[in-house]
């Protein structure tokens, strides 16, 4: 996804997971349906969408990804955490929970 349509997507969903994945990332392969199961089980009203860095080289570098995998998480509009590398959906669920929570009553 480019930048530009990124950065508006941002701005008009309340929660939004971006998995930031390579093709031949094989720890990419394998934490992503963990996440997306993470994410239908405790965030419904999350929104969640996969960007692969070799596609989308220029995104990645203004959003500063220099690693994979890599998450980040936006509530409101905000950037509210980043995870990289070695990633616990344990914490993430936990991390996220309470401001998800917060914000959607």
């Amino acid at each position: 996804m480019e930048i530009e349509l990124l950065k508006e997507k941002i701005k008009q969903t309340d929660a939004l997971t971006i998995y930031f994945s390579g093709e031949s990332c094989m720890v990419c392969k394998v934490l992503l349906p963990k996440v997306e199961e993470a994410i239908k089980n405790n965030f419904e009203k999350m929104e969640f969408i996969e960007i692969k860095t070799e596609d989308y080289s220029k995104t990645c570098a203004s959003l500063n990804i220099f690693a994979i995998p890599t998450i980040l998480v936006f509530l409101d509009g905000k950037e509210f955490a980043r995870y990289g590398r070695n990633i616990s959906i344990s914490q993430f669920i936990e991390n996220t929970s309470r401001p998800y929570n917060l914000l959607f009553g």
